[in-house]
């Protein structure tokens, strides 16, 4: 099994944690966000990965390595400029017919090679890994009829949303929908498919799973894992 690993990106909004170190070399514990990552797919039966690389990239590269310490075969793209969460997918030749493609900056439980699998069986062009989320407005909130007439109020109401999990398993032939050497992000893609009506599909993981966004996200990140590593990292990963 096959994973490439987006890790390009500048990370902007984790300031000031990556002012010196790439988003994806952020620590957990002893380990970095990204060999985190790695560890957990060797452990769920990936042999290669294939790291994009573009933001302090020879800081990733020299960390990572070739990827024998993780057991697995790791391979790197240089994005020479951004090109966003899938871009870089344009560039990248001996792509499996199917893979996985995950952001390299999340922290999650989840069984890559279950979605992998479930992608496969499903005959879809796209799977997305999916994750319940409740979100609360703190405010008020109207609905506004014709005329400006408020027809309806809500205090503080909450809202469910299936959100993307930043993991996804995509067929070869999807690279067909990608502009080559265009900045374009997983949102693009998703709008693309669903305008060329191919089969897309989500596939709900009701595990662990942190987006680390911005510092907030990063320490309740960092709290969860110290309260239980092993959720992340089973036993011989």
């Amino acid at each position: 099994m096959q994973a490439v690993l987006m890790a390009g990106g500048k990370g902007t909004r984790l300031r000031p944690y990556t002012d010196i170190l790439p988003k994806p070399l952020v620590p957990i514990g002893e380990i970095s966000i990204l060999e985190l990552v790695l560890r957990q797919l060797k452990h769920f039966g990936f042999e290669r990965a294939l790291i994009s690389v573009g933001h302090k990239a020879e800081l990733i590269m020299a960390v990572i390595g070739d990827g024998r310490r993780f057991g697995l075969e790791v391979s790197y793209h240089h994005e020479d400029q951004p090109l966003g969460t899938v871009g870089a997918l344009a560039f990248l030749d001996g792509l499996d017919e199917s893979f996985l493609v995950m952001n390299g900056d999340i922290c999650t439980n989840l069984d890559f090679s279950r979605l992998l699998r479930a992608h496969v069986d499903s005959g879809a062009i796209a799977t997305v890994g999916t994750y319940a989320r409740t979100e609360r407005i703190e405010l008020g909130v109207l609905e506004v009829g014709p005329d400006n007439h408020v027809v309806g109020f809500t205090e503080k109401p909450t809202y469910d949303f299936l959100v993307s999990m930043g993991v996804n398993a995509l067929r070869r032939d999807v690279l067909t929908l990608i502009p080559r050497g265009e900045f374009f992000g997983m949102d693009d893609l998703m709008l693309k498919m669903l305008a060329e009506r191919v089969d897309v599909r989500s596939w709900r993981f009701d595990g662990l799973w942190h987006d680390i966004g911005r510092p907030d996200d990063y320490l309740r990140m960092l709290a969860d894992f110290e309260k239980r590593p092993h959720a992340y990292l089973p036993e011989g990963a």
